[in-house]
């Protein structure tokens, strides 16, 4: 983000957790990579030092920072190659949903852990037939007595074989009009019988994050823990997706400053036919055309996020944030590892791990063939 738009606090606080990014996690990267998850150790350490969820009340363990502390955490962790350290999900996507539609018996038993460390959280909405189309998941909730009996599975879930509990989207009302009103939000902890974590994914990117299946087979977990009103969970969701599609925005805008930042250096350092290889006509160019769409770009997401704070509602804009900053971002990725040549395609060199962490960002959150589609309907087609 850029400076003119932070305080002297939020300039402290980058440089804090700059230097806690590169001492804590820089060099466990490829640990984590290998293990296919970060330790709960780790995270633990994150809470002990304020970094996970600090928008939060102090009453629940925050300091009641505002959101551009959470786009600093999100740019530091992109700037150090962990893409897949996702503090962002659990801190500012899904403990938000138990802070804004949770009761205060529900916060007072959550929050304080998810701000620790202790307790990680993970929303579930897709499953194994219906991708974007939420309006189409057949995981459901009956009541039964005093509880909720859950059957139906989940898929795609990140963070999902770590999770302490999870919330997951249902069908409470089979026979509604319009299948959306039929969905609620169910919190279910790990630990309940009936719900079982599936195997981890071998994913091409986001290593050191574990995405999984979710199975529920008449899990019963009590009616308290309905999130909000009963067949509205829709509408939540839809409302924090601006947020979620927001940070994927940060996360993309992010990664190609950083990848231009390697790239610009490995170019004045590499020679090739008796002189620096930046110096060179088209790569001289190439590099000119991504500064530029780079430049573009955080002019556009900085103005995005300072609406957030201010309460706008940015749907449409963050729509087209989340599917052209992503684009351009996996384009950065194509022409800074060509330019890297052969070393571009070695894992020693951070842009290898860019290019195949970046791949995602276009599909989760909402497919960029989603977010044009809901730009199309805001143009009233």
């Amino acid at each position: 983000m850029e400076e003119s738009l932070m305080t002297q606090e939020h300039k402290i606080f980058r440089n804090t957790f700059r230097k806690y990014a590169e001492k804590e996690v820089a060099p466990n990267i490829e640990k984590w990579e290998e293990l296919g998850f970060v330790p709960r150790e780790n995270w633990k350490k994150l809470g002990e030092q304020g970094f996970l969820c600090p928008w939060m009340e102090e009453e629940y363990g925050g300091y009641g920072a505002d959101f551009i502390y959470s786009v600093i955490i999100s740019e530091e962790l992109a700037r150090v190659g962990a893409l897949g350290f996702m503090v962002w999900l659990h801190s500012d996507i899904v403990v938000p949903y138990i802070h804004t539609f949770g009761n205060d018996e529900q916060k007072a038993k959550w929050l304080p852990g998810a701000a620790s460390g202790e307790t990680l959280m993970a929303v579930a909405m897709t499953e194994p037939d219906t991708g974007s189309d939420l309006g189409a998941i057949k995981t459901k909730a009956v009541k039964d007595g005093d509880s909720w009996v859950i059957n139906g599975s989940k898929t795609f879930i990140s963070l999902g074989e770590q999770c302490d509990l999870a919330i997951v989207a249902c069908v409470t009302n089979p026979d509604a009009e319009v299948p959306q009103r039929g969905i609620s939000l169910v919190v279910v902890e790990d630990g309940t019988p009936g719900f079982t974590k599936g195997k981890k994914f071998k994913k091409m990117g986001f290593k050191m994050s574990d995405t999984n299946e979710l199975f529920f087979e008449d899990c019963r977990v009590p009616l308290g823990n309905l999130l909000g009103e009963e067949n509205r969970g829709f509408l939540y969701l839809m409302q924090k997706l601006q947020q979620e599609r927001l940070l994927c925005s940060v996360m993309a805008q992010a990664s190609a400053e950083v990848m231009l930042e390697h790239t610009l250096q490995y170019c004045r350092e590499r020679k090739a036919f008796g002189q620096a290889i930046g110096s060179m006509q088209h790569n001289m160019f190439k590099l000119a055309e991504m500064a530029t769409e780079i430049e573009i770009g955080r002019t556009f997401l900085d103005s995005l996020v300072m609406d957030h704070i201010s309460g706008k509602d940015i749907v449409k804009r963050v729509s087209m944030a989340k599917w052209r900053l992503s684009e351009i971002v996996n384009q950065v990725a194509y022409d800074c590892l060509q330019l890297h040549g052969g070393y571009g395609f070695i894992e020693e060199y951070p842009i290898c791990r860019f290019y195949r962490d970046v791949r995602i960002i276009p599909i989760f959150a909402g497919t960029n063939e989603i977010m044009k589609q809901i730009i199309g309907k805001m143009m009233g087609f």
